[in-house]
C-alpha cells in the first residue's frame, strides 16, 4: 500500500483581525512564504478548506479564497480527490528563492558528506568490509530487548555498553578506568561539547594542531573559545611553540595516536612535554583518538589517557571511522578529578544515543567481533593505500605521500582545491581539500586528501585517471607528462610521511 504523506499544517499562524491586511491575504501570504522557504515542497499537500478554517477560526470561504489566489498565481494546483497541492514544478521565479534558502541553511560540512560513500572520500569506513548481516542480527535482538524496558536509562549510557567500553579501552588503548568513568555520547562532537562545558572553556584559549581538523576550530569558536594554532612537525604538536603562543591556554585538543591529517604519532618526548604543561598550568588535554585503532604501520601506541598524567586528559573516542558515522555513538573517559562535573553536564545537558544501538554495540564489542573487524580492516586499508600510491606513481604523481587512511596529493600554488572538490563531487568523487586544515589557509597549502577506505583495486586506475584528467594533469592519450602536482614544499617524506608546519 502506497504511503500518503499527511497534509502540511501551519505551526504558527496568528491572524491580525484588526490590521489593514485582509484575512484572505494573510493566509495566502503565509502559505507563499512556506513555499518559498521550502517548508512546503513542490507536490506537497495542503489541508482541506474545512481543516485549516477550523484551526484558524475563520470561515471555510476565507480559506478557499486564499487558495484560489495562489492557484491563480500558479503556486497551487487542485488535484481532485488528492486535494490541493503545491505546484510541481513551481514557477521559475520561485525556484531561486528556495535554492537560496536551502544553500544558506546547509551545515558547514555538507560539502564533504553524502549518504553513500564516494570514491576517495575521507572519514568513512569501507562500505564493502563491514559485517552488515551480523550487525543487523545484533541490532534486531537489541530492539526486542530494549522494547521491554520502560524506565529511565543511566544518563551516562547503558551499563552493558559502558562495561564493554571499559574493557575495550583497557586492552586496545591501555586506559585503566571503571565503567563509572565512561560517558556514552553522540560521537566526537557530543563528547567535545560535554568536555568544553565541564571545564568552563568559554572565554579561554585552546591549543589546536596546525594543520588540524577544521571542524574542531569552528566548534571552539561557536563555544566562545579562542583557538590558537600550534604547528605540527614530524614528532607531532610542537609544545614549546604552544607555550610561547598561548602560555595561559586552558586546554589543548590533540590527535596524538594519528595526527589529522598528517598521520604522525606524537613522539614520547612531546607526550611528556604536553602532559607536563597540563599539570604545571592546570590545563586540560582533550585527546581526540582519531584513527588510533587503525594504525597501518605497526601497533598503535597507548593513549595519552594511560599512565602518568592521565588525570589531566579527557579521552574522546568514536566509532564513526571504524563502524559507521550512521551508528552515531562515541564515548569519553572521564579523568577522576573531573568525573563528577562531566557526569553532571552529561546528565542535564546531554543525551545518550538510542538504547538499541548501544546494546547492539555492546554485544559487538563483548563477543570480540569489533577487534576482529579492526584486524581485517587494517589489512584491507593497508593494501588499498599501497595500491593507490603505486597507481598514482605509475601515472606520474611522484609527490603523493601516505597520511593515515589517506594519500596526500600536493597541488601547485594558486590551485583552488576547494573549488575543485565541488567539481569532483559532481563527478562522483569525494576527495577533501587540504587547505582548510590550515588555520591560515592560503593557495600555497593547496592539495587533495584521497581517502583509501573505498578505493577498489578493479577500478582504481580508471578512477585515478579520471580525477587527474579533471585537474588537467594527463593528456588525452594518458601518457606520462610533466607533472604539475610536484611537491610544493608543503609535503615532505622523512621515513614516515608528514606535513610540514608553516
Amino acid at each position: 500500500m502506497e504511503h500518503v504523506a499527511p497534509p502540511w499544517m501551519p505551526d504558527e499562524l496568528t491572524l491580525d483581525r484588526v490590521g489593514p491586511m485582509t484575512l484572505i491575504d494573510q493566509i495566502a501570504r503565509h502559505i507563499e512564504v512556506a513555499i518559498t522557504e521550502g517548508a512546503l515542497p513542490p507536490g506537497g499537500r495542503l489541508p482541506s478548506w474545512r481543516d485549516l478554517a477550523a484551526q484558524l477560526g475563520v470561515a471555510r470561504g476565507t480559506v478557499k479564497a486564499a487558495y484560489e489566489k495562489l492557484i491563480d498565481r500558479r503556486l497551487l494546483v487542485t488535484a481532485g480527490s488528492a486535494g490541493t497541492r503545491v505546484a510541481d514544478p513551481l514557477p521559475s521565479s520561485i525556484v531561486p528563492t528556495i535554492a537560496s534558502v536551502s544553500e544558506r541553511l546547509l551545515p558547514p560540512d555538507a560539502l564533504y558528506r553524502s549518504d553513500e560513500p564516494l570514491v576517495f572520500q575521507l572519514g568513512v569506513p569501507a562500505h564493502d568490509a563491514f559485517p552488515a548481516t551480523l550487525w543487523a542480527r545484533l541490532y534486531r535482538q537489541a530492539v526486542q530487548t530494549t522494547a521491554l524496558r520502560t524506565g529511565h536509562s543511566d544518563s551516562r549510557g547503558l551499563i552493558e555498553l559502558r562495561s564493554a567500553l571499559a574493557s575495550h579501552v583497557a586492552i586496545a588503548r591501555g586506559i585503566e578506568c571503571s565503567p563509572e568513568q565512561i560517558i556514552v555520547t553522540g560521537g566526537f562532537r557530543g563528547g567535545l561539547s560535554i568536555a568544553l562545558l565541564a571545564i568552563g572553556a568559554t572565554g579561554r584559549h585552546a591549543w589546536v594542531e596546525d594543520p588540524g581538523y577544521p571542524a574542531t576550530r569552528l566548534a571552539l569558536e561557536l563555544a566562545g573559545v579562542q583557538p590558537v594554532a600550534v604547528p605540527v612537525d614530524d614528532q607531532g604538536l610542537v609544545v614549546r611553540q604552544g607555550r610561547e603562543l598561548a602560555p595561559r591556554a586552558g586546554l589543548a585538543i590533540v590527535t596524538p595516536g594519528q595526527q589529522a591529517p598528517s598521520g604522525v604519532t606524537l613522539s614520547p618526548e612531546r607526550r611528556t612535554a604536553l602532559l607536563r604543561w597540563a599539570m604545571e598550568s592546570g590545563a586540560w588535554i582533550i585527546e581526540d583518538d582519531y584513527l588510533a585503532e587503525l594504525h597501518l604501520s605497526g601497533r598503535s601506541v597507548n593513549a595519552l589517557a594511560s599512565g602518568a598524567g592521565a588525570d589531566r586528559v579527557i579521552h574522546v573516542g568514536t566509532f564513526s571511522k571504524t563502524i559507521s558515522p550512521m551508528v552515531g555513538i562515541g564515548f569519553l573517559v572521564a579523568p577522576l578529578p573531573l568525573a563528577r562535573r562531566l557526569i553532571d553536564v552529561a546528565t542535564w545537558l546531554g543525551a545518550p544515543p538510542n538504547a538499541a544501538v548501544q546494546l547492539a554495540l555492546a554485544e559487538f564489542l563483548r563477543e570480540g567481533h569489533y577487534l576482529r573487524h579492526l584486524r581485517r580492516t587494517r589489512r584491507l586499508y593497508s593494501e588499498r593505500r599501497r595500491c593507490l600510491l603505486e597507481t598514482l606513481g605509475r601515472l606520474g604523481i611522484d609527490s603523493a605521500v601516505p597520511a593515515a587512511l589517506s594519500v596526500v596529493v600536493p597541488l601547485p600554488d594558486g590551485f583552488d582545491d576547494q573549488k575543485f572538490v565541488v567539481e569532483a563531487r559532481a563527478a562522483g568523487f569525494g576527495p577533501a581539500p587540504l587547505s582548510p586544515w590550515f588555520a591560515a589557509a592560503t593557495s600555497s597549502h593547496s592539495g587533495l586528501l584521497l581517502g583509501v577506505a573505498n578505493v577498489l583495486e578493479r577500478r582504481i586506475e580508471r578512477d585515478c585517471r579520471q580525477l587527474l584528467a579533471m585537474i588537467g594533469d594527463l593528456p588525452e592519450g594518458g601518457e606520462r607528462s610533466t607533472n604539475p602536482l610536484r611537491a610544493t614544499g608543503l609535503i615532505e617524506a622523512h621515513g614516515k610521511a608528514h606535513i610540514r608546519s608553516v
